[in-house]
């Protein structure tokens, strides 16, 4: 073999030696980073495994420590201090002023009551809490004197009330040039003014802030022409040049956090506004893992389970007769006892506001001379005139109510329009709901999947609750009831009343019978 054939083989075998070399050398660092990836993959499995049981021995305690085993048998009886947890979009607001607000007086109503701050229930003769404040205020209430009442809605419609509101509130603050004139009028107005704000409250203290800045974004954007402009016929809940779509309002971070599931929330005292130490771990973990909601759930459904009083806003009629006789009937009871406390209280008797100024909501007093409107507020005013409760009855009650709420309805429709006008023509209505897509409505139902389940046990609870005061009806109907009780009002006759004239039409019947039978025999004798 010549020296040049040598070489060539010298230099192919060294060739193929290289090659086998960079080919193991690559496979072992192949497998290397195979292997770590391995690993690390492996980690973050071990990590999230860990994590989801963290947070499920977290939420576990939390349940096993807030469930309240069994029924007492006083649990439908009134206790010292009623505690009306608010569930914001219920309809509790009508409740407040058309019925509490008839039969306590303002000295009993704990002050400042929807302003957590400020909330003080060590006042003397402090029987009424109403807020909206979760669940967790029992912490600061002596437990076995509170009694708790709430109402719950269909899921969906509080979702869509809750849009329609926050919109309607930071509609108000588009009388402004800027956010710069908004923030100059609030600093002028809150050290004049004793009132809560709106942007005090729990859950608008967050909504509104968040509403108005994005009112305010869209309206200088319009301005600039950056934003389509909204077709003739749109739905009011897509008009994106106008205000926030809808699809948008249920998929931000904000609503996750507040609107979704709120009720649940808000019953199990987890809110983001809770007493409760532990309720950041809880609801952080119920985020990550959403198979835990079951333990809230649980706990939420155990609560209304132990409350004097459920409504449901879709039920009103059946829910304000039930709260007359299931809750009125006996504060109305209570109040007799203390007659003599009564009696000493003179009408002017207030407490300061707990209701936001509307003034500093919208600034409409400073610029268009409006006047202020506290009945329309979300949060209501202590300032009331205080009713006669001497010869006040559960009949008369439900006369007074009815009369109150068409004349809040009125003036919410009124207060309402005029602010949509500022968002014209995003003008929210029962029947501009239809227009929304049914995608969006079940996207809805599967973010509040906890409240849907809440619901539909709070429907159970209303249905039991029809059946206790119809066979205990005798223990909400009063003496006076019978005796002052007209046929010719919205209810009826009473029941003694209706046998009465059962009873004389019988025998009217009878001695009619009586006559045609004599006459009939006198004819055969004859």
């Amino acid at each position: 073999m010549s020296s040049g054939s040598k070489g060539m083989a010298c230099v192919y075998r060294y060739g193929i030696l290289v090659i086998f070399l960079s080919w193991g050398v690559l496979s072992y660092c192949s497998i290397v980073y195979y292997h770590g990836f391995f690993v690390s993959a492996s980690l973050l499995v071990s990590s999230s495994e860990d994590d989801y049981f963290r947070c499920e021995s977290v939420v576990r305690n939390w349940a096993d420590a807030s469930s309240e085993r069994g029924i007492k048998e006083d649990e439908l009886t009134l206790k010292d201090i009623l505690f009306f947890l608010h569930v914001p979009r219920t309809g509790g607001r009508t409740y407040f002023h058309c019925f509490l607000r008839k039969i306590y007086t303002s000295a009993q109503e704990c002050p400042r009551s929807y302003d957590k701050l400020r909330f003080d229930p060590s006042k003397p003769n402090c029987r009424l809490v109403v807020t909206h404040d979760d669940y967790s205020l029992m912490s600061k209430l002596p437990k076995d004197m509170t009694s708790v009442v709430t109402i719950l809605r269909d899921p969906v419609d509080r979702v869509f009330s809750t849009y329609e509101f926050s919109v309607e509130v930071a509609a108000r603050f588009l009388v402004h040039p800027n956010l710069t004139s908004v923030a100059q009028m609030s600093r002028r107005i809150r050290p004049k003014s004793r009132a809560v704000s709106t942007l005090d409250i729990w859950p608008w203290k967050y909504l509104v802030p968040w509403m108005r800045g994005d009112l305010f974004a869209r309206r200088d954007a319009r301005e600039l022409g950056r934003l389509r402009k909204t077709e003739e016929f749109s739905s009011p809940y897509d008009m994106e040049d106008m205000v926030m779509p809808l699809h948008e309002f249920i998929n931000d971070p904000i609503a996750h956090d507040i609107i979704h599931n709120g009720a649940t929330f808000q019953v199990a005292g987890l809110t983001n506004n809770s007493y409760a130490v532990e309720s950041h771990h809880v609801r952080s973990c119920v985020r990550k893992h959403p198979e835990l909601g079951h333990f809230v759930l649980e706990v939420a459904k155990h609560r209304l389970d132990h409350m004097l009083y459920v409504g449901l806003t879709e039920e009103h009629r059946k829910s304000a007769t039930m709260f007359a006789k299931l809750v009125g009937a006996q504060v109305l009871s209570q109040s007799e006892a203390l007659n003599s406390t009564f009696k000493q209280e003179t009408s002017n008797q207030t407490e300061p506001s707990s209701s936001f100024s509307d003034s500093e909501a919208d600034g409409l007093n400073q610029i268009e001379g409006s006047t202020n409107n506290q009945s329309d507020s979300e949060v209501p005013s202590s300032t009331h005139v205080e009713p006669a409760r001497e010869n006040m009855t559960v009949g008369r009650l439900m006369e007074i109510y009815e009369t109150c709420i068409s004349s809040l309805r009125k003036t919410q429709a009124s207060r309402r329009t005029l602010s949509l006008k500022r968002v014209a023509p995003a003008n929210f209505s029962k029947k501009a709901r239809l227009s929304v897509p049914a995608t969006i409505l079940q996207q809805i139902q599967y973010l509040n999947s906890l409240d849907v389940e809440l619901y539909k046990h709070a429907q159970n609870i209303f249905i039991r609750q029809e059946k206790h005061i119809m066979q205990s009806a005798e223990i909400f109907i009063q003496p006076e009831d019978l005796q002052t009780a007209d046929c010719g009002g919205s209810y009826g006759c009473p029941p003694w009343k209706s046998l009465l004239v059962i009873a004389l039409l019988a025998i009217v019947v009878l001695i009619m019978l009586f006559l045609s039978t004599g006459r009939r025999t006198n004819k055969v004798k004859k």
